[in-house]
């Protein structure tokens, strides 16, 4: 066996939304396989924060972070012009930046639910195209997208996110067609509930807590590094012939049955 395929010395990866729960996570995985990380997200000092604490435990590899708003197109750009500047192209891209306003349909305001589709949407999907390039330097890279079950089921999240959610899955699967013949791998993740700062609220609930935990088979909450590690697994060069696939990280709930 090529101890080649497992690992990914050499390759540059960009993270964001990078500073903190399933993005620290996957940043912590790629480094752990061997790659370079940027990390990007809005808070600058979560995101130094994050850095000491990588840099600390990969003092080998190669970390460094660029504050941006990916809801706004001028500091994606602005991003992606500082990746650039690293000169060797990008191996790896993870768009897991997203955000959420959980509300009844008719609540919304028009700032409030086109601000979720910024976000989780058209950031992906811009960043995707400005990465184009940088990526298609090289043989073969990887693109990976951080969706949701909301965007396969109901799971009373509010209808925009479930939207922006299912929108970025179909994207990953038109991308992962449109850019095989370029080199680049497009896949997704599909998320249930998982243990981190932005679900603690709704979790601290017992009585939902148990809800979730009916509907879950596996029995338990799942961690930010089990999704970072079907994120690792899609960039790897064991997962070459992988493209187009959403991969659902959900203890088994959208396998749920009476």
């Amino acid at each position: 066996m090529d101890p080649n395929r497992w690992r990914l010395d050499g390759q540059l990866a960009l993270v964001t939304g990078g500073s903190a729960g399933i993005g620290r996570a996957i940043a912590r995985e790629l480094l752990g396989f061997g790659a370079d990380v940027l990390l990007a997200a809005r808070d600058a000092s979560a995101l130094e924060s994050t850095r000491a604490e990588l840099v600390e435990e990969f003092g080998d590899r190669d970390i460094q972070t660029f504050v941006a708003d990916v809801a706004s197109d001028e500091q994606r750009r602005e991003l992606l012009d500082w990746v650039e500047d690293f000169g060797d192209g990008l191996h790896i891209l993870v768009n897991n930046a997203g955000g959420n306003l959980s509300k009844p349909a008719t609540d919304y305001a028009d700032d409030e639910w086109r601000e979720i589709f910024e976000v989780n949407l058209f950031s992906a999907f811009e960043l995707s195209r400005y990465a184009h390039p940088l990526l298609t330097r090289h043989a073969a890279s990887s693109i990976v997208n951080v969706g949701s079950v909301s965007g396969l089921t109901h799971v009373r999240t509010g209808a925009p996110y479930g939207m922006s959610k299912a929108a970025l899955h179909q994207m990953t699967k038109n991308l992962a067609v449109e850019w095989a013949e370029d080199g680049i791998r497009v896949n997704a993740v599909a998320p249930w509930y998982i243990r981190t700062r932005r679900t603690s609220g709704k979790l601290a609930d017992p009585d939902y807590l148990d809800d979730v935990l009916m509907r879950t088979p596996l029995g338990r909450i799942g961690e930010p590094e089990e999704v970072a590690a079907a994120v690792a697994f899609l960039c790897l060069p064991a997962a070459s012939y992988v493209t187009g696939e959403c991969i659902a990280v959900d203890g088994g709930f959208l396998r749920y049955g009476f």
